[in-house]
């Protein structure tokens, strides 16, 4: 098997309609030193059968099949635990990436010496896969910045275990990866972003993230429960959270 350095993680659950799609795109990377670790959350559907078939297709393919169905928090975890590749990346089952999106990301995170990264992406529709906006980043954003508004996306997001360690999500049912970023910010200055669209968010209409009321509620719990923010400075973060929620889907 070839050398590792990059360790994808990625939790599936009853996912098969659009699991060959995305496991294709990680095979179709330009970088070659990859793992994909997939922990299937007990899939009632074919999943599983899918995720065996491409194994047959390449030993870097791996499945962790959980005994009980735990989230997609738990599930992350338990691949970051197995994972062997300095460099830790997500990707969901029914997200894509670009085929340069570990060859470029990798590149930007070692000629500036990068802890925690991100790129752009496109959001696209969850049937025919049209692009509906794109979202740009910044080109470095830090803890109090980004509590106002979570920019890096998991499908994106890359960090180095040689600096950071192996650092994991809290168990709760929304906002771990945004509760991740904020875990490595408290140790690290900054994130950076690379400005190019680099993956592909699909938007599914029957998400939790898809009802803006929930999604509201979860990024409130985060912000007292899990950060522990004074009350004050969670309502200050939390405005600025709706704000740039408006103004993005106003686009």
């Amino acid at each position: 098997m070839d050398n590792i350095e990059v360790s994808v993680i990625m939790p599936s659950y009853n996912s098969e309609q659009f699991l060959p799609a995305t496991i294709d795109s990680v095979i179709n990377q330009t970088f070659t030193e990859w793992e994909l670790i997939i922990i299937d959350d007990c899939s009632p559907d074919n999943s599983n059968k899918i995720i065996e078939d491409y194994m047959q297709r390449s030993k870097k393919i791996k499945l962790i099949s959980l005994e009980n169905n735990s989230g997609p928090a738990i599930a992350r975890n338990r691949g970051i635990r197995e994972a062997k590749g300095r460099y830790i990346a997500f990707l969901d089952s029914d997200d894509l990436w670009h085929p340069d999106k570990l060859s470029k990301q990798l590149s930007f995170m070692k000629e500036q010496d990068i802890p925690l990264s991100f790129t752009g992406y496109d959001r696209i529709d969850e049937q025919s896969g049209m692009v509906i906006d794109q979202l740009h980043v910044p080109f470095r954003v830090d803890y109090d910045e980004l509590l106002k508004q979570n920019i890096i996306g998991c499908l994106t997001a890359m960090y180095d275990t040689q600096k950071l360690g192996k650092v994991y999500m809290p168990d709760i049912l929304k906002r771990q990866d945004f509760a991740l970023w904020l875990t490595i910010l408290k140790k690290i200055s900054y994130a950076y972003g690379l400005d190019e669209q680099l993956a592909y968010y699909r938007v599914r209409t029957a998400s939790v993230s898809s009802n803006k009321i929930l999604a509201s509620k979860y990024n409130w719990k985060l912000y007292r429960e899990v950060e522990k923010l004074p009350l004050h400075k969670a309502i200050y973060c939390f405005g600025w959270y709706t704000y740039k929620s408006i103004l993005r889907y106003k686009k």
